[in-house]
């Protein structure tokens, strides 16, 4: 299950949300994970005592509800608040005065506990989308991941197929690198991925007989992407005689390949003597683009086949109604 620590979410918001740390920073590498999470509690909100947020915010109204009990109410509500509810983190927002029973609870009990002067619901919308993305669910892939069209594309195959020259070539043309050999892609939602590099990889690309080159001191700032949504697959496989006689030439069977529960197009590419693979490559993704806007190319052939067909027409390749100018 992955986690994050209450340092790393200060760090990483810090600017951000204006975040200064009041109490509980003993605490700061207590771990926040979706594992107790359920359908009556979520990661993080406003403050909600009967269905409580592991990471709880006060803004306007919850202050004045708190504020609006007597000494002794406050010493018994947040002993039960912060003893019983296991909560990671309480960040104080609209830039509110402490509340200095809560700040000597925090810090008696080890809650980490934080001031913002961001406005209480914009800290929820914010921390909302970070943590979707740093808790999502992730995975390893061996490939070389480009942003082809503006379309994610994951180039895979076995070692010595030409994915690191493919990817030379391609970016030659235009387009630009998101990670090679080591991808590591990310499920941000229900039906979808993202691919991001490494920070030890990127910038770079292996090709053999030159050796490691950096991507953004050659081509420039244009060339990489730190990030992009996975939408293709191109499996390079060798084109030996076998697998060519096997090859649904037409491609009438859609293929998908399933990531982290979520069906990615792929699209298979035969590598052999005298094949331009960038070429293929790049009208590989060109056709993906006009299906997902309803410009398929084969069906488009299938219903004027069948149409000819039904009209039995004898001379469908030599039809003399139609004229040509040269």
């Amino acid at each position: 299950m992955p986690s994050l620590s209450v340092r790393r979410l200060y760090q990483d918001n810090q600017k951000k949300l204006q975040l200064s740390w009041i109490a509980g920073s003993s605490n700061s590498d207590s771990k926040i994970s979706l594992a107790e999470t359920n359908a009556n509690r979520s990661l993080v909100g406003h403050f909600n005592f009967v269905h409580p947020n592991k990471i709880q915010v006060i803004g306007l109204s919850e202050y004045e509800f708190i504020q609006n009990k007597s000494v002794q109410d406050k010493f018994g509500f947040f002993l039960e608040f912060i003893t019983e509810l296991n909560i990671n983190l309480i960040i104080i927002g609209n830039d509110l005065p402490i509340i200095p029973q809560l700040k000597d609870f925090c810090t008696t009990h080890s809650v980490p506990l934080m001031h913002s002067k961001v406005e209480s619901p914009k800290i929820v919308d914010v921390l909302q989308i970070y943590l979707q993305k740093a808790l999502a669910p992730s995975t390893m892939m061996h490939g070389v991941f480009l942003n082809v069209f503006e379309t994610g594309t994951l180039i895979c195959g076995h070692s010595g197929l030409g994915k690191s020259e493919l990817a030379l070539e391609l970016i030659s043309r235009g387009h630009s690198l998101v990670a090679d050999d080591a991808v590591k892609i990310y499920k941000i939602g229900p039906e979808a991925l993202e691919g991001r590099c490494p920070k030890l990889l990127r910038d770079f690309l292996e090709v053999r007989g030159l050796g490691i080159i950096n991507i953004r001191t050659m081509f420039g700032e244009t060339a990489v992407r730190v990030k992009k949504a996975l939408k293709l697959i191109i499996q390079l496989v060798n084109a030996d005689d076998e697998y060519m006689k096997s090859l649904d030439r037409l491609s009438m069977r859609v293929e998908t390949q399933t990531i982290l529960d979520v069906p990615v197009r792929k699209i298979t590419i035969p590598v052999g003597p005298g094949r331009n693979i960038a070429v293929l490559t790049e009208a590989a993704v060109r056709n993906y683009i006009l299906q997902l806007r309803g410009l398929d190319s084969m069906q488009e052939f299938l219903e004027r086949h069948n149409t000819a067909m039904s009209e039995n027409n004898a001379t469908l390749l030599d039809d003399p109604s139609d004229s040509y100018d040269y």
